[in-house]
């Protein structure tokens, strides 16, 4: 382990001394380059350096302790630095393993929601209203940008359906395991007996596509225009600037009609367009992989229930990690970082589970 984050380290140095070089600082793609490579690996340096430093303060306890007519007080301090850097090593070492787990390398994307009504007609359209503010408050808590793309409202304020970018360094990384069905229990407000109902939502998170990733021919795309509309007369634009692009050979269709420019509406239904193709084809990839040494998470499969959210007892239960919250208004309001962190835990403990 330690000979290949040697290596990381001495590549860190190097790259670290390019940007130094004035013809490497006059070309921005290059210079851009060389940061973003620094940036990958300098978690990694930077924790294995702190590695060799508590491993320093052994060595040097060790020698103290050692020494001949030692007074008592600096043997007890030297015995003490010697028991907190073994602790710390030992905390460190597991540290530099989950840094040299594979990386996700959609991990650094912005990302594309879609968020979808499921059973429960009404009702399920309002809680993916509720979803769509809680993933953008959680979004601005992170100074995260959010662009919708398109939304198909109903007339109670509900969504049937909703796309929106999510954009911010590590997007990604934080929202990927929101993919799957999240199922709702409560009295809904469209009924008046009190009865509690059970609706779902599908929530699906697409990686941005990079424009050099997925070459697509234009002769296999359909485009129509079409009038922006939406409840209660809300967005209804009197020229044509909605857009709705089918791509041919996989039958996949995207809309947009957020913007009322017809340009722009189209370049955000290519990025849509763009960034379902790709995740179809890591998709593809990704069922070439050996079982076991899949995520026991999961992040994306669209059909899995992943959680519930409980009105009546205030109850969130995410059911791939077995976690239960008792604080749902709080999550609603975007304060999902318990259930994210756990969920980042739980997937990196299973890659050190199949890795050992």
């Amino acid at each position: 382990m330690f000979t290949k984050i040697e290596a990381f380290d001495k590549k860190y140095s190097e790259q670290n001394a390019k940007l130094y070089d004035p013809q490497i600082a006059a070309d921005p793609e290059q210079y851009q380059k060389i940061m973003k490579e620094l940036k990958q690996i300098e978690p990694l340096v930077l924790k294995f350096r702190e590695y060799k430093a508590a491993n320093k303060q052994i060595v040097e306890a060790l020698e103290i302790l050692n020494e001949q007519g030692l007074e008592p007080e600096m043997k007890e301090i030297a015995q003490e630095e010697l028991d907190s850097g073994k602790a710390l090593l030992t905390e460190l070492e597991e540290e530099l393993k989950i840094l040299l787990l594979p990386k996700d390398p959609n991990d650094e994307r912005n990302v594309i929601l879609e968020i979808r009504g499921g059973a429960g007609g009404e009702e399920a359209a309002l809680f993916s209203s509720v979803l769509f503010r809680m993933y953008s408050m959680y979004g601005e808590s992170k100074n995260f940008k959010i662009d919708l793309i398109n939304a198909n409202e109903t007339e109670l304020g509900g969504y049937k359906e909703i796309s929106f970018m999510i954009q911010g360094y590590g997007a990604y990384s934080k929202l990927k395991y929101e993919s799957g069905v999240h199922r709702v229990q409560r009295v809904p407000e469209t009924e008046s007996q009190g009865r509690i109902h059970t609706s779902t939502v599908t929530v699906a998170v697409l990686p941005e596509a990079e424009d050099v990733e997925l070459e697509i021919n234009p002769t296999d795309l359909q485009i129509d225009t079409y009038r922006s509309s939406g409840a209660g007369g809300q967005h209804i634009n009197k020229t044509e600037s909605a857009i709705r692009i089918t791509h041919l050979p996989t039958g996949v269709v995207v809309e947009c009609q957020d913007e009322r420019s017809q340009f722009k509406n189209k370049d955000k239904a290519m990025k849509v367009l763009k960034s379902r193709l790709l995740q179809a084809k890591q998709e593809e990839q990704a069922g070439n992989i050996a079982a076991e040494r899949k995520s026991q998470v999961g992040t994306g499969d669209r059909s899995e229930r992943i959680r519930t959210y409980n009105y009546p007892q205030g109850r969130v239960t995410d059911h791939r990690i077995g976690l239960t919250l008792y604080r749902l208004d709080d999550i609603l309001n975007g304060d999902i970082d318990e259930i994210i962190n756990s969920l980042i835990a739980a997937d990196r403990a299973a890659q050190l589970a199949s890795e050992s």
